[in-house]
């Protein structure tokens, strides 16, 4: 596999360092079977969990472990996404093996797991060197990742032993109130758009679609693809929000991160991926293809689409509250008021005209 066609890890970023003598203590005890030195590195990208790659003789691990200086305990759960991974793999193999999970916060100063790395190509902003996507190969990536979603919201959690993970009844309500109280505790600036999106969201709520498994932050970056034929899906990752819920909320999700090249400029600048590729479907494609995939109908996609809207925007304020408060260092996040801002305006004008798909043009 040519290495540079892989999502390679970079130095620790200052602040962000393991104490690499107790983790060699620990692996030696949980994990006997290693031997050899470990050495770390940091996957750089992401904004939530922290993720490190460990070199330990011939082995390759990764280590998962919350933010420093993260409060939100709910979001950062090192011991339920452990349980999600050793549940689901006997259902669903495309995730991640979990090999170990540390509740002795003395070990790193926070609860931490360690799995199997699973090699592959991550689409981010930009493709890895060498990488060639035709508009063609774009398509199939889009369909198998739209495929995909239909595939994990049809896994049977109960036969999983997650039938706890989380409560259906009421989810919509629960997610919608949730968040705009996330939003109000984490508030630094004056949005306007944030305020009237809560409230048309809490006057649209839709039915509930019934339960299923859902990923929460299904998007192409949370993906690796199979270097041989990048339409093929090898591990689903990050599935730290993982839970039973409503699926067409998970489907909203997923279609806030989906940036159509004819979206607002300013909301094009906050790309989560290469979904303006030529080739990919777009939002309404995407929808449809679900729907036929699935059996399932979506009535109300502006609500879904707001609402995960909405969502990143609040999710994307908390880290930026906590950079404000100096909780991070890390220089990213010092814009990321501009992402809110942006968000919140592509919402608005979903809302405005009533549908999730050309919302610049009349």
């Amino acid at each position: 596999m040519p290495t540079e066609l892989l999502d390679e890890p970079q130095p620790t970023r200052p602040g962000e360092e393991l104490d690499a003598a107790k983790l060699e203590t620990y692996l030696r005890q949980a994990l006997p079977d290693l031997s050899g030195h470990v050495q770390i590195a940091q996957f750089p990208k992401g904004y939530s969990n922290l993720t490190y790659l460990l070199n330990v003789g011939e082995r390759e691990l990764v280590l998962r472990r919350p933010p420093f200086g993260a409060k939100i305990k709910t979001a950062h759960d090192m011991g339920r996404e452990y349980r999600i991974l050793s549940h689901l793999i006997a259902v669903y193999p495309k995730v991640p093996r979990p090999l170990a999970y540390c509740e002795d916060e003395s070990v790193l100063g926070a609860p931490f797991y360690i799995m199997e790395r699973v090699k592959g190509i991550i689409l981010r902003a930009k493709p890895p060197t060498g990488l060639q996507l035709t508009p063609a190969s774009m398509r199939r990536i889009s369909e198998s990742f739209i495929d995909n979603l239909t595939e994990i919201h049809g896994v049977d959690y109960v036969a999983a032993g997650l039938g706890d993970l989380g409560k259906p009844e009421g989810y919509i309500t629960r997610q919608v109130e949730g968040w705009i109280k996330r939003y109000q505790n984490a508030r630094t600036d004056d949005i306007p758009e944030m305020e009237r999106i809560a409230a048309w969201l809490v006057e649209h709520k839709p039915a509930e679609a019934g339960g299923g498994l859902i990923h929460n932050d299904y998007k192409y970056d949370n993906l690796v693809l199979d270097p041989q034929d990048v339409s093929q899906i090898r591990a689903v990752l990050d599935w730290e929000m993982a839970t039973i819920g409503d699926p067409l909320m998970d489907l909203g999700s997923t279609l806030g991160y989906w940036v159509d090249p004819d979206d607002p400029e300013d909301w094009q600048k906050q790309s989560f991926g290469m979904t303006t590729w030529p080739g990919n479907l777009n939002r309404e494609q995407l929808l449809e293809r679900y729907m036929h995939k699935s059996g399932r109908t979506v009535g109300q996609a502006v609500f879904y689409y707001a609402y995960a809207l909405f969502k990143i925007a609040v999710i994307v304020q908390q880290i930026y509250a906590r950079y404000k408060q100096g909780l991070t260092q890390d220089a990213r996040f010092a814009g990321l008021i501009n992402l809110v801002r942006s968000g919140s305006k592509t919402a608005c004008l979903a809302i405005e005209k009533k549908r999730i798909t050309r919302l610049t043009v009349n």
